[in-house]
């Protein structure tokens, strides 16, 4: 549900990560591949793939030099584009066909390459410096593969891949679902957020906490609040505990063994993936046996006695069995910090504490947890009972008659119609609603492109085939879609609707 299938078998998907500063000599042209899937693909036909890539990013860079080409549509393919880092580029190819269910937005497939990157980034550093560090390239291609493939565990059903399509275009990637809470409880939160930081010992920390797979606050930057709300979601609330798939991914509907199913089939090809392209990679230097963490690996985190979340995935401490706690780089400052996540019942509170203040490594970090446990346990539980009782379930924010999307730009929020609701909706419906959506993006990129510091308002009204009243708004920073399929036959019933809702 709300995916497009693309079957890994017949690959109908290529996904790769290509340096223009390297391999620009003849017989060096592989150094200059990053990541390929499949990587088992024959090297010819991935050089061709990036060759043709690179062509279009250097043919459209003479017509738009800051700003090369996002997309190109082919007769039979659809080429995605993201610039990564400078000269770094990370391109999407998929295959067009017949079948409705394989169409998609553009920008949603560009947010799923931004958003992986900006994952890697937070856990390892930039592909830069790595290849830097290591110019061989062969540091870079071992931390890549592995990480990108469990990324795309969370989209792969059987054997195929999920790639985000029309069905959610009533949801929006890379920003955070905030939990409305009441007086009451939000001075309850300030004050556990004060005691979060109190037990860090230092007032560079920063904390998020989060009710289920809601925000409730954060103290990150916005950048750095969407990637480890994003993390959290995927792997760290209490649902992606209990089920071993990311809470919000459309997979949730599937049945646990068939989940088992595909991640067992994705480690698989993680390690024959990663098998075979190292096994060609020319590097004397590469990390040979030693370890590299995968912080999106499924089932790796666990919940400890005292109600923090642990995990092996960063190693242990040499000659004991203490878990390694983990590390992030946050985007805004570069600092390093210790990620601490604190979990009771459908609470989940993440402190961050600057690496550079604890002195005595994973002993400091031990400190730092029992001065939680000891005055913020309680109130944690407190939190946790005010916000259980003022939530409304998981159709809290259905509102009777409409399927909408609401974002906020400026602040990166967005709120919707619960998926339950969304797919009572029919696929004329939404096939049009993606459609509407892409000229949204269009008439966006087109102001974006003009260099307009404001983006103009817009609203667009449409009837679909099937009688649907499809409604677009876009004012200050934010943005509105919404579907009306029992609707009056008038526009005038259609826009009181939407100024109804607005009011709301």
């Amino acid at each position: 549900m709300g995916l497009a299938s693309v079957n890994t078998s017949n690959d109908t998907m290529r996904l790769c990560i290509f340096d223009l500063r390297r391999g620009q000599q003849e017989g060096q042209e592989l150094d200059k591949i990053l990541f390929f899937f499949p990587a088992d693909l024959p090297f010819s036909m991935q050089l061709s793939v990036i060759g043709l890539s690179e062509g279009l990013i250097t043919f459209t860079r003479i017509f738009s030099p800051e700003a090369a080409c996002e997309v190109i549509e082919a007769e039979r393919h659809s080429h995605v584009f993201y610039e990564a880092e400078p000269d770094i580029w990370m391109v999407m190819v998929v295959e067009k066909s017949k079948a409705s269910e394989t169409m998609w937005r553009i920008d949603a497939l560009r947010k799923v390459l931004h958003e992986v990157h900006s994952l890697f980034i937070m856990f390892h550093g930039s592909i830069r410096a790595m290849l830097e560090k290591e110019p061989s390239g062969g540091l870079t291609r071992s931390h890549l593969y592995p990480f990108i493939m469990d990324y795309l565990s969370d989209f792969l059903l059987g054997n195929k891949l999920q790639l985000p399509s029309f069905r959610d275009c009533l949801m929006e990637r890379r920003t955070v679902q905030m939990l409305t809470v009441g007086r009451e409880a939000a001075i309850e939160v300030q004050s556990l957020v004060g005691m979060l930081e109190s037990c860090a010992g230092t007032t560079s920390c920063y904390s998020m906490i989060m009710f289920q797979d809601l925000l409730v606050s954060t103290t990150l930057s916005p950048d750095d609040t969407i990637n480890i709300f994003t993390y959290a979601v995927l792997r760290l609330t209490p649902r992606a505990l209990s089920t071993g798939v990311s809470s919000w991914s459309y997979l949730l509907k599937g049945n646990g063994a068939s989940n088992v199913s595909a991640t067992s089939i994705l480690s698989h090809t993680i390690s024959a993936s990663a098998q075979f392209y190292l096994s060609h990679d020319t590097s004397s230097s590469r990390e040979n046996g030693s370890h590299v963490k995968r912080p999106l690996q499924h089932d790796g985190w666990f919940k400890g006695k005292d109600g923090f979340l642990l995990t092996d995935i960063w190693g242990a401490e040499r000659g004991s069995m203490i878990f390694l706690t983990p590390t992030i780089c946050l985007q805004q400052t570069e600092e390093t910090m210790y990620l601490c996540a604190y979990q009771y019942k459908n609470l989940t509170s993440i402190l961050l504490v600057p690496v550079s203040s604890i002195l005595n490594g994973e002993q400091g970090v031990s400190q730092v947890k029992k001065q939680v446990v000891e005055n913020a346990s309680l109130k944690m539980l407190k939190v946790e009972e005010k916000l259980s009782k003022g939530w409304g379930g998981e159709n809290a924010y259905h509102v009777s008659g409409y399927r909408y999307l609401l974002v906020d730009d400026d602040r990166n929020v967005s709120r919707a119609s619960p998926p339950v609701k969304v797919t009572t909706l029919t696929k004329e419906s939404l096939h049009a609603m993606s459609k509407l959506r892409e000229e949204v993006d269009l008439e966006k990129n087109r102001a974006k492109w003009n260099g307009e510091e404001q983006e103009k308002d817009l609203e667009i009204c449409i009837r679909a085939k099937n009688n649907a009243w499809l409604i677009a708004r876009t004012t200050r920073g934010k943005e509105l879609y919404m579907v009306l399929e029992k609707a009056n036959e008038t526009l005038l019933y259609a826009s009181d609707a939407v100024e109804k809702f607005s009011d709301r």
